[in-house]
């Protein structure tokens, strides 16, 4: 065969060609796909592509008219399945695909690079030449995200599908990445978040699949822009202080011909077993973690968006289904491991190399497990035996709330050890509580759709849980939409409805969120402990007959205390008492029933005091006010110890106040 337009040339070394067979190189996007340069004073294009079982493999575009018959690239000599080569005059911006002849002579195919940084705007399927240049300026952002994104600070996500937060309405159609960064940065900003999370970015074809049918893995999806734009958008999210989450799918792939699903005839990215290699829920096929070229792929892709757009997190998308052999499958259609368990075993190793991997190579970043089994120890550390995760999704307690919050308010008082059960195994896990947007599809109904009682009582119900929710130890994340309380379900091709915020009702609920948020990010006694039992207590999780929760959220800092108050039934309380051992003033803070959120203005008092007296066991007792549907946040003004250290001294009180000092919000000083 004629190779005269193709040169030979490699950017492997054998170390590379080493680690890559041994599942070890987490870099193969700077060495795999196509990598414009100058060889020689010439101009051209370096293609390399993994496809062991193939006899040829041609490169195809539009720079030979899609005729390869002189574009053959050549087979490395050390069995690495490699194919690779020089082809002058293809330049950037090129479109391209490789034409592979399989050795059993079977079908010929015509596939995009698994490796490409740029493919065609769907429906076309050509991958695109790209150099990635872009000059970042987040560096103070990268600087201090170690600290920022750190577990005992705040994590306030909002999770978003791109193409139907807003539209261009006049032309019909998605905001561009850069119209994005105009439009969503100041709304994030305003309203309090930490973080975004995107649903997938990188490039699928199936616009229904809302990104979760991946085809290519390095290539942000055409759709909306190129992706140094993309790396615009973080970039100044960055900037605005704001941390970006992206949903990451190692899970599966689409079986689309063009794509990776028998790439050179044989299985190169799937298990050959259809057992390990067949996701029935979906109709994908599965990677085949035990094969060590697959490994370094998808490390590679975790890599790459670390390294190349500046991500802090990667949230795994359907880990469930990853780690267990018999996911989605009746006895018979799975094989036990070869311990006669039901655990894929190289799949668990794949996501504990994974994990200790991107958190040694990039300081501060966070991996999020989205697991919906009770599998154990997922964000515990591998060397602990763990799969090494940084945080988990609380399915659980998205279950049990949501459930309870259904259920009218006079069967509530029946069912208070659902609300108080998540307690139970909170820190067995760093869980973030998630409302996300598999919760308002798929006839759920819309968060506010799912509450119980009339109009009033349904928002009230809303404020209720999302206070609840942010008074929860644990990070938080609501979907887009979710904080607007619109009636109908998410759909994915239009936007949200925006023109609710004008009425009462849906700002009075946006009006909360961005308070809770505000509150989240101030008061330290709320996130500090996250994921730790030292900043919870209960005080009365049992008043069933009333519906009433009440517990405290502690900082590391010496009365640094909120006590918070849930009434979740329409009853309202005039001096319900509290036992407390010290005597105290507390200041509320924050209550959901203010008619600023569209709530009853029911009058409380605002800086109650406790007196001695024994109530449920304690030396002294506190009166409070308690509104109806609501939830009420004190934070503690005074606490006088009664036991004093020295015979004769006089009780020492300790009062803590906020600096005003700018940026500081969160430092405490106690004054004795």
């Amino acid at each position: 065969m004629d190779t005269s337009q193709v040169r030979v040339h490699s950017l492997f070394s054998d170390f590379d060609i080493a680690l890559f067979k041994t599942g070890k190189h987490f870099h193969l996007y700077n060495k795999m796909g196509s990598h414009p340069m100058n060889l020689d004073s010439e101009d051209g294009c370096y293609f390399a592509v993994f496809a062991p079982n193939a006899e040829n493999v041609f490169v195809v575009g539009d720079f030979n008219n899609w005729n390869g018959e002189n574009y053959s690239l050549y087979s490395r000599w050390d069995n690495s399945g490699i194919w690779e080569g020089f082809i002058p005059g293809v330049h950037h911006g090129d479109i391209y695909k490789y034409k592979i002849y399989p050795y059993d002579h079977g079908r010929i195919r015509m596939k995009a690079d698994p490796y490409a940084f740029k493919a065609e705007k769907p429906p076309k399927s050509g991958s695109v030449v790209w150099k990635l240049d872009y000059t970042w300026s987040d560096q103070q952002w990268m600087k201090n995200r170690p600290v920022k994104n750190a577990h005992n600070q705040p994590h306030s996500v909002y999770e978003m599908h791109f193409g139907s937060w807003r539209r261009n309405v006049e032309e019909k159609r998605h905001l561009t990445y850069l119209e994005m960064a105009d439009q969503l940065i100041p709304y994030l900003v305003d309203m309090g978040y930490t973080h975004v999370e995107f649903l997938p970015l990188a490039e699928h074809p199936y616009e229904p699949s809302w990104g979760y049918q991946v085809t290519g893995y390095f290539a942000a999806t055409s759709r909306f822009g190129n992706p140094e734009e993309l790396m615009n958008l973080i970039d100044r999210l960055h900037q605005a202080d704001i941390g970006v989450i992206i949903d990451w799918v190692p899970a599966h792939f689409p079986s689309d011909d063009f794509s990776l699903a028998t790439f050179d005839g044989s299985c190169v990215y799937e298990h050959p077993d259809k057992r390990k290699g067949y996701h029935p829920d979906w109709n994908t096929l599965i990677f085949n973690f035990g094969r060590a070229e697959i490994k370094s792929f998808l490390i590679s892709n975790a890599y790459f968006w670390l390294e190349k757009y500046h991500i802090d997190g990667l949230r795994v998308d359907a880990v469930s289904s990853i780690a267990y052999l018999d996911y989605s499958r009746k006895e018979g259609e799975w094989e036990p491991n070869q311990y006669g368990g039901r655990e894929n075993l190289d799949a668990i190793s794949f996501l504990q190399e994974f994990n200790t991997s991107v958190y040694g190579a990039f300081p501060g970043i966070q991996t999020i497990a989205e697991e919906s089994t009770s599998y154990p120890m997922v964000s515990r550390p591998v060397h602990q035996g763990g799969l090494g995760f940084g945080m988990k999704w609380m399915m659980g307690w998205m279950h049990d709330t949501i459930d309870y919050f259904k259920r009218e308010l006079v069967y509530r008082k029946f069912h208070q050890n659902d609300i108080t059960f998540s307690i139970m195994y909170a820190f067995s896990e760093n869980f973030m509580l998630a409302l996300s947007h598999d919760e308002v599809v798929h006839g759920k109904a819309s968060m506010i759709g799912k509450m119980s009682g009339d109009e009033w009582q349904r928002f009230a119900n809303l404020r209720c849980l999302y206070a609840y929710m942010f008074a929860h130890p644990g990070t938080k994340l609501l979907f887009m939409g979710n904080d607007m309380a619109p009636y109908t379900e998410w759909n994915f091709t239009w936007q949200l409805e925006w023109d609710l915020l004008q009425y009462p009702s849906h700002k009075g609920l946006n009006d909360t969120v961005r308070a809770l948020n505000h509150l989240y990010k101030t008061e330290k006694a709320l996130f500090h402990y996250n994921f730790s039992p030292e900043g919870f207590e209960w005080v009365d999780g049992g008043d069933r007959m009333n519906s009433i929760l009440i517990f405290k959220r502690k900082s590391d800092v010496k009365n640094d205390i909120l006590l918070i108050v849930c009434n979740l039934n329409s009853n309202p309380h005039n001096d319900y008492k509290i036992g407390i051992h010290t005597k105290q003033t507390w200041e509320l803070i924050f209550n959901t029933d203010d008619p600023q959120y569209w709530g009853s203005g029911y009058e409380v008092r605002k800086k109650p005091a406790s007196k001695k007296q024994e109530w449920h066991g304690q030396n002294n007792m506190l009166e409070i006010d308690i509104p109806p549907l609501s939830v009420t946040v004190y934070r503690l003004l005074s606490s006088i110890d009664e036991k004093p250290k020295q015979v004769g001294s006089k009780p020492k009180i300790t009062k803590r106040k906020k600096l005003r000092k700018k940026n500081d919000i969160n430092t405490q000083i106690l004054l004795s």
